[in-house]
């Protein structure tokens, strides 16, 4: 007999889940944030 029931998915397993430090996701969007930071100061600057 098989065992058919099913496990759900945990925060760990799901990519979309919210999970607090130094995750990589979490560094994309801060290396993204921080670009458009940049840019916008220096548009500033030089405008």
């Amino acid at each position: 007999m098989q065992d058919t029931t099913k496990l759900a998915a945990t925060a760990m397993d799901d990519r979309n889940a919210w999970r607090w430090g130094f995750t990589p996701q979490a560094e994309l969007w801060n290396g993204r944030l921080a670009m458009v930071g940049f840019f916008i100061a220096l548009f500033l600057v030089l405008s």
